[in-house]
């Protein structure tokens, strides 16, 4: 018995070219490069889903409601860099 479905999909010509080429290249039927590709995404995209639920958490715990807040934090962040680094340059000329 078969585990697998048969699926078709539309691809625009220069993207099957590619895929064609590829497969060839390494040696594999389509059907194992669109597998794989589709791994490729399904990892990246929960990596991605856990990398802002990160910044959520973050975020919440440092107060952050809106992007203005953001906006807010980077520059203050981005201000105080400035003054330690201008600190810095002038103990430095001493």
């Amino acid at each position: 018995m078969r585990t697998t479905k048969v699926v078709t999909i539309s691809l625009p010509a220069e993207t099957l070219a590619a895929a064609q080429k590829m497969a060839a290249e390494e040696q594999r039927t389509m059907s194992e490069l669109m597998r794989e590709a589709f791994r490729v995404y399904q990892r990246d995209r929960e990596k991605w889903a856990d990398i802002f639920a990160y910044g959520e958490q973050q975020g919440k715990k440092a107060g952050v409601r809106t992007e203005e807040d953001v906006v807010r934090i980077v520059r203050e962040e981005r201000r105080k860099i400035a003054q330690e680094a201008a600190k810095a340059a002038v103990s430095g000329k001493r």
